[in-house]
Parts: C-alpha cells; sequence; structure tokens
C-alpha cells in the first residue's frame, strides 16, 4: 500500500488539471507518487484524462450517491480512501465547493487545513508550506501544516495545466454510501463564458465608475476588439448583483498579459487580485484614485469618453 502519496482534487477538471503541476513539485522533492482523486457517477472517462497527465494512481470512486455534489457524501467518501491510503498532503482547488468539502474533511480527519493559498511548497526538514494574502493583500503569511494529510486548498490561476506525459494507474475503489440527504428539484445551468476570466490573456474590468449595468457592454465591445473578456470588482458583484464572480482577494486571482480597470478606484483588496498582470491600465477620472500607483499606464479622463474613443480608434487600426 503507498502511503504518503501527494493527492489532488477538484471537481472541476480544468483546476484539477492546475493542481497537478503544483503537486508534481511537491512529489518530486518528497520522492513519493502523485495522485489523483475522482469522485462522482459515471465519470470513468474524468479518471482516464487524469491518468495521463501526470497522475501515477487515480483513485476513482463511482457511486451513483455521489452523481450530484453533496458536502457530506464527498467529505465522507474522501475520508475512507485517506484514513486508507494515508496520503501526507491533500491539495483541493480553492472552489466554493472544494471548500465546503476541504473544511468537512478537516474536521473528519481532524488535520489542519490551509486555505485560500498561492503557493504550496516542502520545506528543508520536510514540512508542508504555504503561502496565502494577509491583511487584505498587503502581506503574504507563510503557514506550516504540522498534521497529516495535510490539506490545502489552492487558489486557481496560480499554477499552468499539467501537460499530457503518460499513462498511471486507475485504481477503483467501492465504498458504501447512503442515499443523498438533498433531493435535486431543478437544475439551472450557469452561463458560461467562452473563456474563464483567470485563464484570459486581456480583461477589460469595470468599477463603482460604471453608472449602469447596460454600460457594461463599452467594455464588453472593448474586449472583444482586443480578444479578450470581461470583469467587476466586489462591490459590483456582490453589492450590486450585476454579475456573479468578481476580481479580488476574496475573489477571482487574474495573470493576464493586459489589464484595463475601468472607472476602478484600486482597493488594496482588488489589486491583490490583479498584481501578477504583466501590463496594468488605468482610466479614471479621478487622479488620486490608488489604482494609478501601480498602473503601468493611466489615463485621467471620464469613461465615458475615454473608452468610446479607444474603440473608435481601434476600428481604425482594424480597418487599415
Amino acid at each position: 500500500m503507498p502511503e504518503n502519496e501527494v493527492w489532488v482534487y477538484s471537481e472541476d477538471k480544468g483546476i484539477c488539471l492546475e493542481l497537478l503541476t503544483a503537486g508534481k513539485e511537491l512529489a518530486e522533492k518528497l520522492n513519493v507518487p502523485l495522485a489523483s482523486v475522482v469522485l462522482g457517477h459515471g465519470i470513468r472517462e474524468v479518471a482516464e484524462d487524469l491518468s495521463i497527465h501526470g497522475s501515477n494512481r487515480v483513485y476513482l470512486i463511482d457511486h451513483p450517491s455521489l452523481e450530484r455534489f453533496d458536502p457530506v457524501l464527498y467529505a465522507q467518501a474522501m475520508e475512507v480512501i485517506a484514513k486508507k491510503e494515508k496520503p501526507k498532503i491533500l491539495l483541493i482547488g480553492a472552489t466554493k465547493r472544494g471548500k465546503e468539502l476541504a473544511g468537512r474533511l478537516a474536521a473528519r480527519l481532524n488535520v489542519g487545513c490551509m486555505s485560500e493559498c498561492t503557493k504550496v511548497e516542502i520545506s528543508d526538514e520536510g514540512d508542508v508550506m504555504a503561502k496565502r494574502p494577509a491583511y487584505a493583500g498587503m502581506t503574504i503569511a507563510t503557514e506550516k501544516c504540522k498534521s497529516t494529510p495535510a490539506i490545502v486548498l489552492l487558489k486557481p490561476g496560480r499554477y499552468e495545466k499539467a501537460p499530457v506525459v503518460g499513462k498511471g494507474e486507475i485504481v477503483e475503489i467501492t465504498i458504501e454510501l447512503p442515499e443523498p440527504s438533498l433531493k435535486l428539484i431543478e437544475f439551472k445551468p450557469k452561463e458560461i463564458k467562452a473563456v474563464r476570466i483567470e485563464e484570459a490573456d486581456v480583461v477589460v474590468l469595470g468599477g463603482r465608475g460604471i453608472k449602469k449595468k447596460e454600460d457594461f457592454q463599452m467594455l464588453e465591445q472593448l474586449a472583444e476588439m482586443l480578444g479578450g473578456c470581461v470583469g467587476c470588482t466586489r462591490p459590483i458583484a456582490a453589492d450590486l448583483g450585476w454579475y456573479t464572480e468578481w476580481v479580488g482577494l476574496s475573489g477571482v486571482a487574474i495573470k493576464p498579459k493586459l489589464y484595463i480597470g475601468v472607472g476602478v478606484s484600486g482597493a488594496i483588496q482588488h489589486l491583490a487580485g490583479i498584481k501578477d498582470s504583466k501590463v496594468i491600465v488605468a482610466i479614471n477620472k479621478d487622479p488620486e484614485a490608488p489604482i494609478f500607483k501601480s498602473a503601468d499606464y493611466g489615463i485621467v479622463g471620464d469613461l465615458y469618453e475615454v473608452v468610446p474613443e479607444l474603440i473608435k480608434v481601434l476600428k481604425e487600426i482594424v480597418k487599415k
């Protein structure tokens, strides 16, 4: 029975591929196998795919009760195999579901859980160390987990996706689970953008300077001409409810080649989510807006005049 493996899990296959890259670094440092965990029903294909992206093993639990995400049952299933196989580290994607699962699992196993981490590494002494933003992103805290397995919630977008490298072993595990305590009454699919904002090379992002939700159409047009996508700050999503997610310390972290902040003041919580952007452009009518201190290029002006002018210039360039 393999012990002290590095495990990765996320309900999102793309995020799981990112975790495999992080996990590979840890596994090589510890000289132990790297494994993926796949939970669900009718998901053999997912396990097959992960097995060729660097997983030495893929632990597969295929059970009818796991067809829909249920944090109680998923934590129970993960607990069973964790107690049996005894991994040293468990990397979980810091999604909404991942956070709920990790907390419950840590309580069941009576181990520590490091959340909202941006990097994980092994110290020279063999300890599991993780870095995470602290004090509203003004500093980086380094934490050490003394329990085993060390559960680490890694924020998406921090590692590249693992490439195809060969085929690993698929280990199918059979366990007993009760029927889900929750019954699905209705399912409404969430509108998915063509490109995840975490993966976009260009992001045009709107802040409090945008007066109406309809005005985001300007930003959509600008982003489309640049081959990018649109995002927003926390007040736009959390306070006004115009969007379901936002960019910032408590939201999504991005690292595009080009970030254009439109009507964004530049609160430190937001800057923490864009600090890895290659080029930062700020458009704000307030010359004292904090974002200008972090911007590579700044335009002081009314966004309702500047953005249409940018679109006009880009159209002229395209015609040429």
